[in-house]
């Protein structure tokens, strides 16, 4: 019997309802909206067994799959302990067909873009999946297209060349009237993520980009690791200075907030270390007293 049987069975038991009275319907709180409803309005996970109201959790399939880029769909609680993934099955019950079909389009790109034994055809009508032979980690590799049979590198997508080095690991350069399409060129529109190598497209904002595939934050211009980078000191010296897309009052806003958190984070631990040190004799007694009740409890010499 799963969760919501049992929580049926038990509010129904619970209230003990004379045969002239009406049972009424159990409620159970959603975790994201806070609303009470119905189990008929409800829905829970395979998975993990966590239940959510179901306008809910649609609004939430919805979104993850817009801004997911086919990254598997987890349990919208942030606190779950089975951190649970919803399955297939239940994201086609719960999105439209069109939003269904997206994700999956999404889903696979992103299984090809991180499997290094397949990549895309740098033909831009052919679009097909081809294999890439096994061999030495980011060492080129000869790969033929399979529908246009393109000879092209494994590393730079540019066309096979055997005994000159890639020029770089990027894909061909396209020009444009603004630049370079792809590559590593500061007004490049396009650019692939460090780490995992997705590809990302920047048309205004922000400098500091985070990839929605990996997580992973980097500097847009120059792609240096910003992960650790609190403050954006990144952008106060060198070649990216004052490039981040934000006034100099923004960016002193920003800094003062995360000042403002680790200054309140150590107040609190300033103020309950003492009242730690304080209870800690009580409770220290307390799980004395605890234990050697428990003792006295099992020793066979007081029975």
């Amino acid at each position: 019997m799963d969760s919501v049987d049992r929580l049926h069975c038990l509010t129904m038991t619970a209230e003990n309802p004379t045969p002239g009275d009406l049972p009424l319907a159990p409620l159970v709180t959603c975790k994201l909206c806070l609303c009470e409803q119905s189990l008929d309005k409800m829905t829970t996970l395979q998975e993990c067994r966590c239940i959510f109201c179901t306008a809910c959790l649609k609004q939430y399939m919805q979104l993850a799959i817009r801004e997911g880029c086919g990254s598997p769909i987890t349990c919208p609680d942030m606190v779950c302990l089975n951190h649970g993934m919803l399955q297939e099955a239940e994201i086609a019950c719960l999105v439209p067909v069109d939003q269904f079909q997206l994700y999956q389009r999404l889903k696979f790109e992103r299984e090809v873009h991180l499997d290094p034994y397949r990549t895309w055809c740098p033909v831009a009508d052919c679009q097909t999946v081809c294999h890439v032979a096994s061999g030495d980690p980011g060492q080129p590799v000869l790969v033929e297209c399979p529908s246009c049979h393109l000879k092209f590198c494994s590393c730079c997508k540019d066309a096979w060349h055997a005994d000159v080095s890639c020029r770089d690991s990027q894909p061909a350069v396209l020009p444009t009237e603004h630049g370079s399409l792809f590559g590593t060129d500061a007004d490049a529109p396009i650019k692939q993520c460090p780490v995992c190598r997705v590809y990302i497209e920047r048309n205004e904002g922000c400098a500091q980009m985070m990839c929605k595939n990996c997580k992973h934050t980097f500097c847009w211009y120059c792609l240096q690791n910003l992960d650790n980078d609190i403050f954006l000191r990144h952008y106060d010296k060198g070649p990216c200075r004052n490039k981040l897309g934000h006034s100099r009052a923004s960016v002193m806003w920003n800094r003062t907030q995360v000042v403002g958190i680790l200054v309140g984070l150590g107040i609190i631990a300033l103020v309950t270390s003492p009242l730690l040190l304080l209870a800690s004799p009580c409770i220290i007694c307390c799980v004395c007293k605890s234990c050697r009740g428990k003792k006295k409890k099992h020793d066979p010499s007081t029975t």
